[in-house]
C-alpha cells in the first residue's frame, strides 16, 4: 500500500470513528435496560407564561407545562432564590403548573427557575426564564 492510500485509509477510519463517538455521546437518555440501567425519558418544561423578558407586577401569576413527568412532588420552583409554593393540575399527558411572583419583589429582573428531581441523575432537568418586575 502507498503513503497516500495507507493515510487516507487511516483517516477514513479515524472519521468514522470519532462520528460513532459523537453519534452514541449524543444520546440524552439513561443507561439500557439490558445493561441493568435505568432507563429514562427526561422530562420537559415547555409553554412559559408569562413569556420571556415579559415585565409583571409583583406578586403576578405565571405559568409553564411539565411532560414526561410522573409526580409533580418531583418539581420546585424558585423565582430570584426564593422559594414558591405551586399548584398543579393533571391534563394527561402533561401537567400545568401555576405559581406567583412574590410580591417582596419589586423593581427588578428575576429569573424564575424551575428543578425537576429523579432518582436517576441523568433524567432531572433544570430550565427556566427571566421576567422583569415592575414597581408596582
Amino acid at each position: 500500500m502507498n503513503r497516500m492510500t495507507a493515510a487516507t485509509a487511516l483517516f477514513a477510519v479515524t472519521t468514522l470513528n470519532a462520528q460513532a463517538g459523537m453519534n452514541h455521546s449524543a444520546h440524552r437518555g439513561g443507561s439500557s435496560p439490558a445493561m441493568g440501567g435505568a432507563e429514562c425519558v427526561r422530562p420537559q418544561v415547555s409553554k412559559m407564561l408569562p413569556a420571556h423578558l415579559s415585565t409583571v407586577a409583583p406578586g403576578a401569576e405565571f405559568s409553564f407545562v411539565v411532560s414526561n413527568i410522573d409526580d409533580p412532588e418531583q418539581i420546585s420552583v424558585e423565582v430570584k432564590r426564593q422559594p414558591v409554593e405551586i399548584v398543579s393540575e393533571f391534563k394527561d399527558p402533561y401537567y400545568i403548573i401555576k405559581g406567583k411572583i412574590p410580591t417582596s419583589l419589586h423593581s427588578t429582573a428575576a429569573r424564575i427557575d424551575v428543578k425537576i428531581d429523579s432518582k436517576v441523575s441523568s433524567c432531572r432537568e433544570e430550565d427556566g426564564w427571566l421576567l422583569k418586575i415592575s414597581e408596582n
